[in-house]
Formats: structure tokens, C-alpha cells, sequence
């Protein structure tokens, strides 16, 4: 058989398996069937013959051109489009020349739609089913007039060249929607790229700026002005899917009061069947790779993160084509967190169907960048965002202990405890050798309750004092743990610790819900909405895409090599939340979240992580990883070959029960049957005379075989219990150190926050009148609250978002030793100490209350010691000498008077100063007001007023 014989072979499967009644000119009945390939169909004298003829509905449609396997394609585009000129004019036709046009070597495939303004070849996974083709062919207008003229036909590709504006305010009330400035683009630059017929498009926002709300919005628009026929939204866990697929449901629609949900189904695919009715549909894409595969999927396999499963499958099983999903399913494909499913098992999902392909992501990195073809239509990072409002910043608190940073040695003699991992059962252990371990083995290997102690009780006695010191009860915290044992223990010691209820720290993983427990959904909706938990401890459940507006500090007490992974965890903290969000979790505080905090109790932020894929050392690999990607159709070498290995390591330490568990569960297989059964596949495999003459498909299928029972979750789960059987050593013993504790030096934010007030207060030194009495302060002209609000609003405003909290934490951790107060409750007044000290008119960042104090005690003091015998008139030009009147030396002042003067003071510290109206109000009103006060000082209360207004704001 020739090399073009074997293709047409191929092209004829692949025409039948999507539907084509496939035949010679001789046997061709063009009412066959819907769809009908004639081969070798004779064109016009002068055109050859055309490979491939299409006739749809009895009326001719397109043409097939074939090649060899191997030969490139683009060159015979100009053959394959002058066969689409060829046919007799006596034969029926939809259009002349025929509208569709394929080249193909039945292994690689281009297609030409003549439909499309300036139509351009793409290359397709495999054919069109005729009913696509007929819906296409409805799209041709009827001839204007007898010259052949009309209007050209309403593509896909027309259409998006001709959308309405993109409306970006709409609503009111509660339901008033407003796009940001970057969901503008990011939704504008798609709808240009699309209309450029870019096949990739990858937008980059950041954690929390809105990227599914961004994606609603332009899918609503494709599917409601583009004709958009379907989009497949594509995530990596089931909670993803779940939590998008409210979002769908509650967005309203800026022309109609209807919500997406109502005007267009939204399908969250959890089962293997497509609603054809759905206009779009939510799925994981483990899922949809199952599906494509023809194979069921455990609904568990839907909740475990696919994070670097990929990297196991060196030569991933291909897919190919399935009728049951044709290539057209979908118009748009969408993949959130992009930078995740670009590779090679994956990409095969991606690159199936015939879509425009659209990347979500926070953290791109090169390879993303490349599989997008650098078409980057949005590029808005994290810093832009925080400029913008849309995200907040946050600083990093590190946690040093001695034994986080050195680890630990136990001498011999000294009680331990092992703890089965599987069952949590304790056992005493006395160590007959010293025992040493490193701080990387730490809550994996070896577990210290007292490091964990110590970092607990670091977050519970400096959350308050270095943190928030102006928050009551500890603001919603998240923890990242090692793995299900390390957040057990860490929840354990966050209520003893704090001496709270069970309620207040809750474990939020996979295994949740295991034994009856709470479902992880449940226990996420509650930390995002409710008082309680205040802690959610998690392993990565809450690492990625999961929302939590109110969360506000963000524990390391796992480390992470991946730039990408560690940033998607940074982000549970960089969401903007309303007040009323926040105060409903908070219920009792006049809080804002203008920040949050990174505590890094490892020193993830201090360490380089890489985008780098790991190389494929099995040997590193988690056994749950493997049996993973052997469920999902892996029978690499490498894997099953590491896989049987442990299950003979693992066979050695089983119990009796656990062994008999096995058997029920692999269908009467043993562990050694297990092992054993992939060990002589893999034999037989690499056996080239056994396997000579034997087709590669039967080679394969034994492997398959072989590892069929590990397709059932409950086996692997069962696996996985008896691995984890080994046991922890719990080190009773050592006893940890705190070595520091506190915020980075040089931190990124503390330094923007600073320069950035800095030039703001140097820039509108002229325009603001604050700042303009303050730079001119030797005139001593009078500072009014009213000029201070005005300066704090300007810097509570975008683009700047500076909080005179935020600002004097920032100080104190740049210039830790001239900073005072750091710990304390800011008023508004504080604003003036913080200028000063900017403009380096003091040496020292005082709270402005501390220094009216001084000024205050420097005042008394001279009064003090003035004339013994009567209070001397105040001396022209001199600012501090003032007398009320005779008194004796003992007693310038009366207690009263004092008390009055301290009165006075406090008010001066938190207004700037008083006038003789504020004695109508509290404090004083309470103890006499204004009549008291005249009483006490008499005709001299106007100078003493006039001098306390100019010497303690001094």
C-alpha cells in the first residue's frame, strides 16, 4: 500500500467516525445520508480530479485534498482551493467556489472556512460532523440580485468584527455592577484579538482583580453578539467548578434583567454526559480528558489537585478522536489558572477541539507566554492593582525558631513517641542511639509539638501589639501545613493556645469530610461568611482560586518551590473586601482592610523559587501522585515500574487485614499479584521477540490490564492508608526557641508606601494647605483640624490608598529605631507627626498626642516656676511666660485647674486645638462646661487658650 493509500485509509476512519457516508463515484447516492464523501470525484476539464468530494443535503459543500503522512500542508492550499473552483456547473452546489476546503495526511489536518471575512487556513484535530456544516450553511444570505451580489455570511469571525460597545456600568442599588479599568481591556483586547482570528489568547491578572468576573462578562458578550455556539470553562478541582458556576449564575446582564443563569443554561459537569442545550459548560479538566478518553472518572478524582501531575507522563497516552465529543463541541475553550494546563497531558484537551483558545492566569511564566504565542491581551499585574485599589499589599512577619531553623538532636536514653500515621495510634519509643534530624524533615518525617507550640504562640502574643493593634479579635487567618497530620496538630495547638473553642481553628482539606465530618464547602462558606472559624488550617485546598475576601493574615508554615504555586497562596490575602463584608465577620470593629500579612514561619519569602518543570525522577514522587496518573491511563515504564516497587515494600509491612481489604477491593488480587502482574507486562513489553509480530495496540492493552484495578478509587485510597502506616516520631523532648520575630526589614510594601507618601507630600507641598502651613512651620501659622482631614482624605484616595496606620508600620519597619508607638491606636492628628518626620523636621516618628504631652509638661513646668508670688503678666514676645493670676509660690495652679489644663491638652492632641465653643461639649460638658471654666480661670481663659493652642501644637 502507497504512503498516500495508508492516508486515505485514515481520512476514511476519520470521515466515518464523524458521521460521513463515505464511498466511490461509482456507489455514491448524495441522499445517503446527511453528510457524503465521494472519492475521487472528476472536476471540470482542466481540474483534476478532487480527492474528496462533500455533499451535504444532497448539495455540494467542500473539498478534501490528501497527502501522504509527513507532507507539510500549507503548500497545497492553493490546490486544495482551485479543486473548490472545479465543479461541473451542472451539479448543485451551496456557494461557488465551495466553501469548505480541507487539507489533510490523516494525521495532521488544515481547514479553510470561505465563510470567513479573509478566510485562513487552522489546523483541526479531525473532521466536522455534517450537522456543523449544515448550521454554517444556514448562514448564507440569499442572492441579493442577479449579478451574484449579497451581503457576506454571519460567521462567528463576522460578527466578532462588528460588536456593540462594551457597556461598563449598569444596574443600581444593590445590584449597580462598574468594571474596572483592566477588566475594560482585558475584555476590549480579547474582542480585538478575536476579531484578528488569533487562535490563543492569554489574559494576566491578578489574584483578586475579578479574572472570572472579567470572563463572564466577555463570554456573555460572545455568546449573546458573537453567536458563540458553546464554551467549555475549564478548571483544575471541583470547588473551582463549583464556586464559577454560582458566579454564572448570579451575574445580571448589563442589556436585560435577566441573569446568565436564566437566559443561558450553565452546565457544571460532574457526571460524562454533555447537555447539548448548555451554552456553557464548567468542567475540570481531568474530567474532560476522562471523558475524551472514554473512560468514567471517580468523583473524588475531581477534588485532588492535578499541580504537577502532569510531569509524570513523559510520553502521555494520545488522545484521539471521539464521536461521542466531535471537535466542534465547542466554539471557545477557557483555562483558568493557564499557567497549569498548558503541558503535555493537558495540552491535549486544549488542542482537541476546534475553539479559540482563551488562558486565565495571575502568575504566567515563559512556557505560558510561549503556548499563548505571546499574545498577551491583558497584562495587570499585582502592583498595578494595589495602585488601583483592587488589590491590597501586605507585609511579611518572619518567625525564626531554633528548631525551624536548625533542626534538632535528642541524646539516646531519652522517651520519644511514633505515632501511625494511618491509624494516629501512639506508641512509646526509647531511643537506644542519638537521634538527630534536620528542620526539612520536620512534620514530615519527625513532628516537634514544641516548635509548633512556639510558633503558635508567637501569632497569639504578637498578632495584636506588632500586627493589627487596633483589632480586638484576631482577623481571619489562614495557615498552610505540611500535609492532613501536620494541620491536625496545628488546629490542636491554635485552640489550646488561645484558649478558644473548637470552633475557632478548623482543618479545611480533602479529608474533611471524611467519617461524617463537615464538607470542606461547608467549612469555607463558613470562614468566608461567618464569625467562626477564625483559623482555617489547610495543605492546598484554599492555595488556589478559592475566594475569602475577609482573610487578612496568611501563616507559612510550609514551604514552596514554585514561584507560580507560592504566589497563587499569597493571593488568598490580596482581595479587596467591603466594609460590610468585613465588619459581618468582624462584627463589632470600625475596620477597613487595607493590608494583610504574610507570616512566614520557614522562610518561603526568603528563599528563589523557579517556573522550572521537575525532570522525571520518579523516585521523588508521592505514591498518591502515581496512582493518579496510572488512573488516568499512564503505563510509562518509569511509573508502573515505581508503583510495583511499592506495592512489594508495602506488601512486607501489611497486616493481615489490610491485605485481605486489598483482595476485596482489586477484585481478588493480592499486593504480590499486583506487583507481580506489572512486572511481566513490563517484561513482556521490553521483550522484543516476545513481542515480535505482535501488534503495539495488544502490547499496550496488557499494560492496561495490568493496571486496571488501580481505576478505582477505593483500592487507591486503601493503598494510601497503608502507606501512610509509617510512622511519625513525635519529639516530646526538645524544647524551642524563639529567635526573632518580626516584620522583614527592607520590606517591598513598607518601602513603596513610604516613597510614595514622600513624593506626594513633596509634589503638593504648594496645593494643600496643610502641607503648605507645615513646610512654612517657623511662621507658625495656625493648623486646623479641617486642613489635616482634607490632606487624609487626598491620601486615602486612589491611586494612593495610603492609611496612616499602614504608613507609620511602614516607618517602623524601614526605620525601626526612630519610630515610637508603633503598637498603638493612630488618630487623625498622627498625620501631622508623620509629615514632620518626612520632611525631617524631627529625628523621631512620635504619635502626635505624645507630643503635646511634652510640649505640655515643658509649659507647666515654666509655670511652675515662675514668680513665687503672684503669676507674673505674660513678657512681649515671649512665647511660654503667662500668668492667670496672684497665687502662692506653692500653688501656681490649683488641682482643678490642672485637671482642667490636662483637659485642655488631650483635646489640643486629638483637634489640633480649642476654642472656647468645644467647652459646650464632651469631656467638659460633663464636669460644668464653659461656666466651670470661666469660673476657674476667669478674665484670663482666652490667653491661656490662645497660648495652649500655640505652645503645645508647636
Amino acid at each position: 500500500m502507497t504512503p498516500e493509500a495508508k492516508a486515505r485509509q485514515t481520512i476514511d476512519a476519520l470521515l466515518t467516525a464523524a458521521g460521513w457516508s463515505v464511498c466511490n463515484v461509482a456507489d455514491a447516492n448524495i441522499h445517503a445520508a446527511v453528510g457524503v464523501a465521494i472519492r475521487e470525484f472528476p472536476l471540470n476539464p482542466g481540474f483534476g480530479y478532487a480527492d474528496y468530494l462533500l455533499y451535504i443535503n444532497g448539495k455540494a459543500c467542500g473539498v478534501i485534498e490528501a497527502k501522504k503522512e509527513g507532507a507539510t500542508l500549507t503548500g497545497v492550499e492553493l490546490q486544495s482551493s482551485r479543486y473548490a473552483k472545479g465543479l461541473p456547473t451542472t451539479l448543485p452546489a451551496w456557494s461557488r467556489p465551495l466553501p469548505f476546503v480541507w487539507e489533510s495526511t490523516g494525521v495532521e489536518t488544515h481547514f479553510t472556512n470561505g465563510l470567513d471575512p479573509e478566510p485562513r487556513a487552522r489546523s483541526v484535530f479531525a473532521f466536522f460532523r455534517p450537522e456543523l456544516l449544515v448550521q454554517w450553511l444556514a448562514l448564507l444570505p440569499p442572492m441579493m440580485n442577479g449579478n451574484g451580489v449579497s451581503e457576506p455570511p454571519s460567521t462567528f469571525l463576522a460578527r466578532m468584527r462588528n460588536m456593540p460597545k462594551l457597556v461598563t456600568e449598569w444596574g443600581s442599588g444593590g445590584a449597580h455592577y462598574q468594571l474596572w479599568p483592566a477588566q475594560i481591556g482585558a475584555i476590549t483586547n480579547l474582542e480585538k484579538s478575536l476579531a484578528a482570528n488569533k487562535p490563543k489568547a492569554l489574559i494576566q491578572m491578578a489574584t483578586g482583580s475579578g479574572k472570572t468576573f472579567t470572563s463572564i462578562g466577555f463570554i456573555y458578550r460572545l455568546i449573546k453578539f458573537g453567536g458563540a455556539r458553546r464554551v467549555l470553562f475549564l478548571v483544575d478541582r471541583g470547588n473551582l467548578a463549583r464556586q464559577t458556576k454560582k458566579e454564572f449564575d448570579a451575574y445580571a446582564s448589563p442589556y436585560n434583567n435577566y441573569k446568565f443563569g436564566e437566559e443561558y443554561i450553565v452546565q457544571h459537569l460532574q457526571g460524562n454526559q454533555l447537555d447539548t442545550s448548555a451554552r456553557v459548560v464548567i468542567c475540570t479538566i481531568q474530567r474532560m480528558f476522562s471523558m475524551l478518553k472514554g473512560r468514567e472518572l471517580a468523583d473524588e478524582a475531581d477534588e485532588e489537585s492535578t499541580e504537577r501531575i502532569e510531569s509524570l507522563f513523559k510520553d502521555p497516552e494520545p488522545i484521539g478522536y471521539n464521536p461521542a465529543i466531535p471537535i466542534e463541541s465547542f466554539d471557545i475553550v477557557v483555562t483558568d489558572e493557564a499557567h497549569r494546563s498548558i503541558y503535555n497531558l493537558w495540552r491535549q484537551v486544549l488542542e482537541y477541539f476546534d475553539a479559540y483558545l482563551i488562558g486565565l492566569t495571575a502568575t504566567p511564566n515563559k512556557q505560558t507566554f510561549g503556548f499563548f504565542n505571546q499574545n498577551l491581551v491583558m497584562e495587570y499585574g499585582h502592583a498595578q492593582a494595589v495602585a488601583d485599589g483592587v488589590n491590597v499589599n501586605y507585609d511579611v512577619y518572619r518567625i525564626k525558631t531554633e528548631v525551624g531553623e536548625s533542626g534538632a538532636k535528642v541524646d539516646k536514653g531519652f522517651w520519644l513517641e511514633t505515632q501511625d500515621k494511618a491509624t494516629r495510634r501512639k506508641t512509646a519509643w526509647q531511643l537506644d542511639d542519638d537521634f538527630e534530624y534536620q528542620p526539612e524533615e520536620l512534620d514530615r518525617a519527625v513532628q516537634t509539638p514544641d516548635q509548633i507550640r512556639t510558633v503558635v504562640r508567637t501569632l497569639r502574643d504578637r498578632w495584636q501589639p506588632d500586627m493589627f493593634p487596633q483589632r480586638q479579635e484576631l482577623p481571619k487567618t489562614l495557615i498552610f501545613a505540611k500535609d492532613d497530620n501536620h494541620a491536625e496538630k496545628i488546629v490542636e495547638t491554635l485552640r489550646e493556645e488561645f484558649g478558644r473553642g473548637n470552633e475557632f481553628a478548623q482543618k479545611i482539606t480533602y479529608r474533611s469530610a471524611q467519617g461524617g465530618g463537615t464538607s470542606p464547602e461547608q467549612l469555607i462558606k463558613d470562614f468566608r461568611s461567618s464569625y467562626y472559624p477564625r483559623v482555617a488550617v489547610t495543605v492546598d485546598m484554599i492555595a488556589t482560586g478559592t475566594d475569602i475576601k475577609p482573610v487578612e493574615i496568611v501563616v507559612f508554615m510550609r514551604s514552596v518551590k514554585s514561584r507560580s504555586f507560592f504566589e497563587q497562596m499569597k493571593g488568598r490575602g490580596v482581595r479587596v473586601c467591603n466594609p460590610t463584608d468585613l465588619a459581618a465577620v468582624n462584627p463589632g470593629e470600625n475596620i477597613k482592610k487595607d493590608h494583610f500579612v504574610i507570616v512566614d514561619a520557614v522562610g518561603v519569602c526568603e528563599r528563589d523559587k523557579t517556573d522550572s518543570r521537575p525532570m522525571d525522577a520518579k523516585k521523588s514522587v508521592p505514591l498518591d501522585k502515581l496512582l493518579q496518573a496510572v488512573s488516568l491511563g499512564n503505563v510509562e515504564d518509569e511509573v508502573l515500574s515505581s508503583i510495583a516497587a511499592r506495592l512489594a515494600r508495602l506488601d512486607k509491612d501489611a497486616t493481615d487485614a489490610d491485605r485481605a481489604k486489598v483482595v476485596e477491593l482489586s477484585g481478588g488480587k493480592t499486593l504480590r499479584d499486583l506487583a507481580r502482574g506489572i512486572v511481566e507486562a513490563l517484561n513482556l513489553n521490553n521483550d522484543i521477540d516476545a513481542t515480535q509480530g505482535m501488534p503495539p495496540a495488544e502490547a499496550e492493552q496488557r499494560l492496561r490490564d495490568a493496571t486496571r484495578p488501580f481505576c478505582a478509587p477505593a483500592l487507591r485510597e486503601q493503598l494510601l492508608k497503608m502507606k501512610q502506616k509509617a510512622d511519625l516520631v513525635i519529639d516530646v523532648v526538645t524544647q524551642d526557641t524563639l529567635l526573632h520575630a518580626g516584620f522583614s526589614e527592607g520590606s517591598d510594601r513598607a518601602t513603596a508606601l513610604v516613597q510614595s507618601f514622600e513624593d506626594f507630600i513633596t509634589q503638593h507641598k504648594d496645593e494643600i494647605t496643610a502641607l503648605q502651613i507645615l513646610y512654612s512651620r517657623p511662621t507658625r501659622a495656625p493648623l486646623k483640624f479641617e486642613d489635616v482631614k482634607a490632606l487624609a482624605d487626598a491620601l486615602h484616595a486612589p491611586p494612593l490608598n495610603i492609611d496612616e496606620g499602614a504608613l507609620w508600620q511602614a516607618y517602623a519597619t524601614l526605620r525601626k529605631g526612630a519610630v515610637k508607638g508603633a503598637t498603638q491606636r493612630r488618630l487623625l492628628t498622627d498625620l501631622v507627626s508623620l509629615v514632620r518626620f518626612a520632611m525631617q523636621q524631627t529625628n523621631e516618628l512620635v504619635p502626635y498626642p505624645e507630643h503635646v504631652q511634652a510640649n505640655f509638661k515643658a509649659w507647666l513646668a515654666q509655670h511652675q516656676s515662675a514668680n513665687p508670688a503672684v503669676r507674673p503678666e505674660p513678657v512681649e514676645g515671649h512665647s511660654t511666660a503667662a500668668a492667670v493670676q496672684a497665687e502662692p509660690a506653692e500653688a501656681p495652679f490649683t488641682q482643678e485647674q490642672i485637671h482642667w489644663l490636662e483637659m485642655i491638652r488631650d483635646h489640643i492632641a486629638a483637634n489640633l486645638g480649642i476654642e472656647i465653643d468645644d467647652f459646650e461639649y464632651a469631656p467638659f460638658n460633663a464636669q460644668g462646661g464653659l461656666g466651670k471654666v470661666h469660673q476657674l480661670f476667669g478674665a484670663e481663659l482666652p490667653k491661656v487658650i490662645e497660648e495652649l493652642n500655640r505652645e503645645l501644637a508647636a
